[in-house]
């Protein structure tokens, strides 16, 4: 496990044992920042309001270049920002990182595929197959998007890791390879 990981599981259980956020947001950490980024690591989320990913890894501004997305499904623009915060910000960590109760995740379950939500959950469909247990669901798409980043990255020398924050406890899971 990389330093980089090691530091947002610490920051993790921090921020589930507290439920406090400690991130610098002050006025000399904008001064700081404002004329240049160097985020530790990337994570690709879930737009879910309830998976606010500075809170859970207890960071402040200019140290987690977070990238949203329903489902957090990795499309084109997934992988071009992804590319962007490891070529131009040199970040070295990639995070995809469900949660538990995805609303994206339990739709393509329950096969909405119609009309522009269809983009997500047709794509979320895909990675699960035939699961029908919204957590190994949850899981099985972390995966796909652990291994649609590992593609686009082709052997860049970056660390890749699936992750699920547990909406109740707070917690985050480091997935296996």
């Amino acid at each position: 496990m990389n330093e980089t990981l090691m530091r947002l599981i610490e920051a993790n259980r921090a921020y589930a044992e507290s439920g406090g956020f400690c991130g610098n947001v002050s006025e000399k950490r904008r001064e700081e920042t404002a004329s240049a980024q160097k985020p530790y690591a990337v994570i690709v989320t879930c737009s879910d309001s309830r998976v606010i990913p500075e809170a859970i890894f207890s960071a402040g501004i200019g140290e987690l270049f977070v990238i949203r997305t329903a489902g957090n499904v990795i499309g084109a623009s997934e992988t071009a920002s992804i590319l962007y915060a490891v070529r131009h910000l040199h970040t070295d960590t990639v995070v995809i990182l469900g949660h538990t109760c995805c609303g994206a995740v339990n739709a393509a379950l329950h096969g909405e595929f119609e009309g522009a939500v269809g983009v997500v959950t047709k794509r979320i469909k895909n990675a699960v197959g035939d699961e029908t247990d919204p957590y190994r669901a949850c899981v099985k798409n972390v995966r796909q998007g652990v291994a649609d980043a590992e593609e686009a990255l082709c052997g860049a020398g970056v660390t890749v890791v699936g992750a699920i924050y547990d909406i109740q406890s707070g917690k985050v899971a480091i997935l296996d390879n």
